[in-house]
């Protein structure tokens, strides 16, 4: 086996988040985007150390647990994976990979409590962030998820299994304003164009909708025109503000220099758990308002009775778990480091009546330090790549009774649950919670307790 072979293998089994794992003439070899059961070909792109790595060219055969059609583009987004899933299969996959990287890494001994699933399979999403680009090489304007393996083609969106139809309406009229006016997206290697991404969020709730166009500082269309042309669209919930945001970098990411507000707000309101949040455009939120709702709930659980104490709640967000854990609680401070997010965080703790919360921007890191009050309680919800782990020995170092850790990566998760372990605290409880039916993806709250002969 040479690099560029091309060769047929049966995938035997899954690793996170979506490699598949096979072997030809004895050989390891890892395709992502796979499934077990799957014959499929795969160009060798790598091999070292007696394995190999390779790139999905066609499915042969499908897996007997593919028994689902898909959206019509399931073959070609980037935006899901397990589309040809039924839900059960799916959440059963998730829920094994979840107890296989917690036990190869060594965490054993706790009690399993399952996966809870997602209300909903479909139209969960309440945010997506859309690219502008082409068809193909020097084709239409496409508006979009990204093809899967390009960094330029886009498939434009005519159904999608897990967002809301109002999504689909806004990109089809975006689509419409600008192909008329035969304006460029930008292309990131030539650095020229001016449509780089469209941001949609809509609250399940209150069904909310915020739009924000994305555009390079040599933007040629009016951006009233398009503010109009989104607003006389006829959709199920109600846009209360169109954004405008300038962003020049040369990345592909969603970034500000500048955002101008060209209809009603730039923020949003969402319910959760009879708390009403406030949403600013850049602030995080859980992406699936009623699959929050059950996470939530069990992070509330693995909290326990928190009357008289203090907790932290570090990655704080919009403040959403520490408003919910505050019922009760002598004091509950935020840490998080997206000012817009705080700023929304403790305008939401008025707009609830809540008075024993206080949010801290900053980094956690450094913000920690600062603290003078003890926790009895840490909630931890950090981003995808864990805690920084100078970060999570300060954060032992409060020595708290117990802490909650929530995960949206469980290979993150692991690493940092070997720290805390090695450092008195042992892992009590895990269960995941199915938040992103059809991806890949799966959030994970863990209870640590402190060790009696710690402190």
């Amino acid at each position: 086996m040479k690099r560029n072979d091309i060769v047929e293998i049966r995938i035997d089994s899954l690793s996170f988040p979506n490699k598949g794992k096979g072997v030809s003439d004895g050989v390891p070899v890892t395709v992502k985007n796979t499934l077990p059961g799957q014959t499929v070909l795969t160009r060798i792109s790598k091999k070292k150390n007696g394995a190999a790595e390779g790139e999905l060219k066609e499915v042969l055969e499908r897996s007997p647990m593919e028994t689902e059609k898909g959206c019509s583009h399931c073959d070609l987004c980037g935006g899901c994976n397990y589309q040809r899933l039924t839900y059960e299969n799916e959440v059963e996959l998730k829920k094994n990979m979840v107890l296989d990287i917690l036990e190869s890494s060594g965490i054993n001994g706790f009690a399993f409590e399952g996966i809870v699933p997602a209300p909903s399979s479909s139209a969960y999403r309440n945010k997506c962030e859309f690219s502008f680009g082409d068809s193909e090489k020097d084709g239409d304007l496409a508006l979009g998820m990204r093809k899967r393996g390009s960094f330029y083609e886009v498939v434009t969106l005519r159904d999608c299994n897990i967002v809301d139809s109002d999504f689909l309406k806004i990109i089809d009229g975006t689509l419409k304003f600008f192909t008329e006016r035969g304006t460029k997206f930008y292309h990131k290697k030539r650095r020229d164009g001016e449509l780089r991404h469209l941001v949609v969020r809509k609250a399940a709730f209150t069904g909310e909708i915020l739009v924000n166009l994305v555009t390079t500082s040599g933007y040629t269309f009016n951006p009233e025109e398009y503010s109009r042309a989104v607003l006389s669209l006829d959709l199920d919930g109600k846009i209360v503000g169109v954004l405008h945001t300038i962003n020049d970098v040369i990345s592909d990411v969603v970034q500000s220099d500048e955002t101008r507000t060209l209809y009603g707000n730039d923020y949003f309101y969402e319910t959760l758990l009879g708390l009403k949040f406030k949403i600013s455009a850049f602030s995080f939120f859980q992406t699936n308002s009623r699959g929050a709702e059950r996470l939530y709930s069990v992070v509330r659980d693995y909290a326990g009775d928190t009357s008289g104490k203090i907790v932290f709640d570090l990655y704080c967000g919009t403040g959403t778990i520490g408003q919910i854990m505050s019922e009760g609680s002598k004091k509950v401070i935020g840490i998080e480091i997206v000012e817009d997010a705080v700023k929304a965080a403790n305008d939401n703790a008025v707009l609830n009546g809540i008075k024993n919360c206080e949010f801290i921007a900053g980094d956690v890191l450094k913000k920690v330090e600062e603290l003078d009050e003890k926790p009895d309680l840490i909630i931890v919800d950090p981003p995808r790549d864990g805690i920084n782990p100078k970060a999570i020995l300060k954060i032992i170092n409060f020595d708290a009774d117990e802490i909650v850790y929530v995960s949206c990566k469980p290979t993150s998760l692991a690493r940092d649950l070997k720290i805390f372990e090695e450092n008195g605290y042992t892992v009590k409880k895990v269960k995941c919670v199915d938040m992103f039916p059809r991806t890949v993806h799966v959030e994970t709250v863990v209870l640590l307790v402190k060790n009696a002969n710690r402190g």
